[in-house]
């Protein structure tokens, strides 16, 4: 999660369109809200992905955000045409899709309450801004904790769900595609699998809707005969993908570069209008009984942001477990003072 303080609003020479006229859309813009480790690493795969025409950045860190630009800039020979530049709030007026991973870092002695709240007002600011500019885009948002933010957005813009979602378990789902090829021995791209419910601790393994080459798990572990006690290695997997952040951030300090390609997928979606099925983090009205909150769930993705939210018929020990995460976020989502109901849609 990037950091970024609150914009400060527009000036004389950046006021809002008077209507949608004045700012024709254009379906190939991205603008990216933050433009540290995460925004730059995601600007830097989309620019080689061929998938923007233009790429703009935008933070309150004005020199953070020309070096990056220029950063980029100058490995513009290397991979497709596009014009990348540092953007104003006036930017999202004309955007295809806005990516926020601008968010405030936490301080020495600061509650986790505390620290959320300044996250929220930074949501706020900017899908603030969003709305007066009139923007037809797509809000995908990554900044940490996804799921309550995301609901933050949508709630504070009173859009329709779908327009705004959240990056939800998608990273998540392609750490325990990688773990599972390198147990089984199977190229990463033959594996099917999801991780559901909370981008964080109480996130699980959706067993149920894992596959390898089109068979079952269970039938492909009688093929493989390579686990004695396959119920404890699925533990281990399952434990493993939960703790992946933290052994980087032990590592290294942070996490960036999975992330930014995974963004780059979600991109393709929406830009390409390729209706994928990715566990995005969408806003829920009903299904799998939940409602009122946002988490990561298996949704098809176009143009028009999360076209549909896939009710899979999952076993009860699943719904349970998503049940257990979808009950966190409630909290964190009350806590903020937040109804337990979404907004009547405009």
């Amino acid at each position: 999660m990037d950091s970024l303080n609150t914009a400060p609003p527009p000036d004389s020479s950046d006021k809002p369109p008077q209507s949608m006229n004045d700012a024709p859309w254009k379906p190939r813009k991205v603008v990216i809200v933050g433009a540290g480790a995460v925004g730059s690493t995601f600007a830097y795969a989309l620019a080689q992905s061929g998938l923007a025409d233009e790429i703009v950045l935008h933070d309150a860190n004005h020199e953070l955000v020309m070096g990056q630009v220029l950063d980029l800039a100058h490995g513009q020979a290397f991979f497709p045409s596009v014009q990348i530049r540092e953007g104003r709030p006036s930017d999202y007026a004309d955007a295809r899709l806005i990516v926020v991973t601008a968010g405030a870092k936490q301080k020495p002695g600061e509650s986790r309450l505390a620290l959320l709240q300044r996250n929220v007002n930074i949501i706020h600011a900017i899908i603030d801004e969003i709305v007066l500019y009139q923007s037809k885009a797509v809000v995908l948002i990554v900044s940490n904790p996804v799921d309550v933010l995301t609901y933050v957005a949508h709630h504070r813009s009173g859009w329709p769900r779908g327009r705004i979602f959240g990056s939800g378990t998608v990273l998540d789902s392609a750490r325990f595609r990688h773990l599972l090829s390198q147990h089984c021995g199977v190229d990463v791209h033959n594996v099917h699998a999801y991780i559901l419910g909370e981008h964080g601790d109480t996130e699980f393994a959706a067993w149920s809707m894992t596959n390898i080459a089109g068979m079952p798990m269970e039938h492909f572990c009688r093929l493989c005969l390579k686990c004695d006690d396959w119920q404890a290695v699925r533990r281990q997997l399952a434990e493993e993908v939960r703790h992946s952040a933290y052994h980087i951030i032990d590592y290294k300090g942070a996490t960036w570069f999975a992330v930014g390609v995974a963004l780059t997928r979600i991109a393709a979606a929406v830009l390409r209008n390729q209706r994928g099925v990715l566990t995005v983090s969408s806003v829920l009205e009903g299904e799998y009984g939940l409602h009122g909150l946002s988490l990561g769930v298996p949704c098809i993705l176009s143009r028009t942001g999360v076209d549909r939210v896939l009710q899979v018929d999952l076993p009860p020990d699943e719904l349970d477990s998503l049940a257990r995460s979808a009950a966190v976020l409630r909290e964190l989502i009350e806590e903020l003072g937040l109804p337990a109901q979404p907004q009547p849609q405009k």
